[in-house]
């Protein structure tokens, strides 16, 4: 049996901690800005973690098995 590929997409989006958990980045920040306060655009600015359901999913398509 060949080995899985890692997803394209997934590598781009999402990136591993240390301790094993999924980072990822918020969506809306690419356009339509004005109407969307300060505060909102710098707390989409940051990252955050996967939810812990779809954690393993995302692994499966991150990993090179």
């Amino acid at each position: 049996m060949p080995k899985m590929k890692t997803n394209s997409g997934a590598k781009k989006r999402f990136r591993t901690t240390a301790s094993g958990k999924v980072k990822r980045s918020h969506q809306g920040k690419n356009h339509i800005l004005t109407k969307k306060a300060m505060k909102r655009k710098n707390n989409l600015c940051k990252q955050t973690l996967v939810d812990h359901t779809q954690e393993k999913t995302i692994k499966t398509l991150i990993y090179n098995k």
